[in-house]
């Protein structure tokens, strides 16, 4: 766990109203990380009046087993590079640190003993809504959370999502971004300018992330966000 996690500084207009704190739960491989993400963040920030976002980079995920991932400690890292001009988004640690396979419930479940006052909103893509229905402990999750989907404006919903009680669907205008057409450009030599921030740029390139036929460098010992 990081410093910044053990030390929570509570806002200002939350300590101002007495109301419980609002944190959004933005979990993902991130691999790597892009606008797509931040602009979700921010506008369901906005939206949902939230003290604070969250960035939760999977350690070993559930649903990823059949394809390579990223060592978590570069996506872990350009997350916090991503995120660092912007107060109100942190980066937590929790899932990397458990080990084993990341699966929601526990994220939920260590980041309540994290916020333990606060009411948290996970936030994800809503073309992943319907498939929560089928993870570890669904009923839990409800418990612990609201869900929060973002998409495209224009993109379909399916009929499940919207008559779930327990999702709501928020568009964003960036969301046509994904991190598989980010890791495929990369590989083939196209330019990802302006689809991640700079500095994940950088990143990439000074570690050789993503290139076809070379394995990536190690990454830095990290920093506390």
């Amino acid at each position: 766990m990081s410093d910044k996690e053990e030390n929570i500084q509570i806002p200002f207009d939350a300590v101002r109203t007495g109301r419980r704190r609002r944190i959004g739960i933005m979990g993902g491989t991130f691999d790597p990380i892009h606008h797509g993400h931040l602009v979700a963040a921010s506008e369901v920030q906005y939206r949902y009046n939230l003290d604070e976002v969250v960035f939760v980079p999977t350690g070993n995920p559930a649903f990823k087993q059949d394809r390579h991932v990223t060592l978590a400690e570069h996506r872990y890292l350009m997350a916090v590079i991503a995120t660092s001009s912007n107060t109100r988004f942190t980066v937590s640690r929790a899932d990397i640190e458990r080990g084993g396979i990341t699966y929601t419930v526990d994220t939920l479940r260590d980041l309540h003993q994290i916020y333990p006052d606060a009411e948290l909103f996970f936030i994800t893509g809503a073309d992943i809504l319907p498939e929560i229905l089928r993870w570890k402990e669904p009923e839990e999750l409800w418990n612990l959370a609201k869900f929060i989907g973002v998409t495209r404006p224009g993109h379909k919903i399916s009929e499940e999502v919207l008559r779930d009680k327990h999702f709501e669907v928020v568009e964003v205008p960036a969301m046509a971004i994904s991190s598989t057409d980010v890791r495929e450009r990369v590989a083939r030599g196209a330019p990802i300018w302006y689809l991640v921030p700079d500095a994940v740029v950088q990143h990439i390139r000074k570690y050789h992330l993503y290139r076809r036929g070379e394995s990536p460098t190690q990454a830095p010992a990290s920093v506390d966000n």
